[in-house]
């Protein structure tokens, strides 16, 4: 018989984090680890981080407690390494030195609490020529190779938005290794830094491509290749209202599904012919022209032909599998996606909306025993 439900929200639930303020994937990591159920304390700075945008729409705040502190004030780093001395682990996007230079960097954490994972969030790392230079996300990927595989071969490459460095090559490294390293604490006792660098995780997610790379069978050169668009059997295609379908039937039976759809069953008996994959592409591009992206969905509906609609952001919460799969949910008022990944016995949600500045300092000070935070009464 299954066993019911573990009482708490998570499978993190009970594991302290402290997170400096700061902005991009930083506040994202700390945001899935809140998710997963650990209590995240995110420390903002008196004014806020400065993006312009409304503390109640910044989804990344969901699910975590606020308290300001003024790191450049005589109080206000002792405040953070009294929530130190009872965190499981603090999570700082400064450029190197910054944090040192306020005086919570590694050294002091780890003197006040030898069990602390301090995760570091960067996109250049802790060292190497580029360590003290500014960057975003575009920079980073476009360092690390990752960048010019994405586009049209005869087209500058194309920007991912800011997936692909700040969130995969940097919260999810950074979740990944500050997790493995509280194992690591629990086991041994033993705390330690994790630098998580954008460019690192980026390389990293690249290793499959370098792979083939190394093999021969992927050509180090934009939309020439099986999973960049230069296969005409795995990429997109306008429809004639100016929608788009997904394509990407690989494998030969999922393929042969495909053409008998679309209606080109016998025009390419040999789709691994190079030589005609120009004409296949326009054979295929042809034939998505010819209805809408509506009905092509209801064309492919309920088949292994691989073909998806390319649905808005907008668009995808009203999905029937997303929806029947609750993969967008609503708090507060906001659609958002849905914490994940989903667990058995310690189930995750959207507990709170976006932490407002400061809003929970008397709550944090209670709970965590640290009394320093609350404001000193005046005269």
């Amino acid at each position: 018989m299954a066993k019911g439900p573990t009482p708490g929200h998570g499978p993190l639930t009970g594991v302290r984090v402290v997170e400096l303020a700061g902005i991009g994937p930083g506040p994202f990591a700390a945001m899935l680890l809140a998710d997963l159920g650990a209590d995240v304390v995110r420390v903002d700075r008196p004014g806020g981080a400065g993006l312009g945008i409304d503390p109640a729409h910044d989804l990344t705040n969901r699910n975590k407690r606020s308290v300001v502190l003024d790191l450049k004030s005589d109080e206000g780093p002792a405040r953070v390494l009294d929530l130190v001395e009872r965190a499981d682990i603090l999570v700082e996007g400064y450029r190197p030195g910054v944090a040192e230079r306020l005086g919570v960097g590694p050294d002091a954490c780890l003197a006040r609490n030898p069990k602390l994972v301090y995760g570091r969030m960067t996109g250049w790392g802790q060292d190497g020529p580029l360590a003290d230079r500014a960057g975003h996300d575009i920079a980073y990927i476009a360092l690390t190779g990752t960048l010019s595989m994405i586009g049209g071969p005869d087209e500058p490459p194309t920007v991912p938005a800011n997936l692909v460095g700040d969130y995969a090559g940097g919260s999810l490294y950074l979740v990944v290794g500050v997790l493995a390293a509280l194992q690591h604490a629990r086991a041994h006792g033993e705390g330690q830094v994790v630098d998580a660098a954008i460019v690192d995780g980026a390389a990293h997610l690249a290793t499959m491509i370098h792979g083939m790379l190394a093999a021969g069978s992927w050509q180090d050169r934009r939309g020439a290749n099986l999973l960049d668009g230069g296969c005409p059997f795995y990429g997109t295609y306008a429809t004639s209202d100016g929608g788009h379908m997904a394509v990407g039937p690989l494998e030969g039976r999922f393929y042969a599904e495909f053409a008998r759809l679309l209606g080109i069953a016998d025009a390419f008996p040999d789709r691994w012919d190079l030589t005609r994959w120009d004409e296949l592409r326009a054979a295929v591009t042809e034939r998505f022209l010819t209805r809408t992206r509506a009905e092509w969905t209801e064309v492919f509906a309920g088949t292994d032909a691989c073909v998806a609609p390319v649905l808005s952001l907008t668009e995808a919460p009203h999905h029937p599998h997303l929806a029947a799969r609750s993969t967008f949910v609503e708090h507060g008022g906001r659609t958002q996606p849905a914490p994940a990944p989903r667990f058995s016995a310690t189930p995750v949600s959207v507990r709170t909306g976006p932490a407002l500045p400061g809003a929970d300092t008397e709550a944090v000070a209670a709970d965590w025993d640290v009394p320093g935070l609350r404001p000193t009464p005046r005269d």
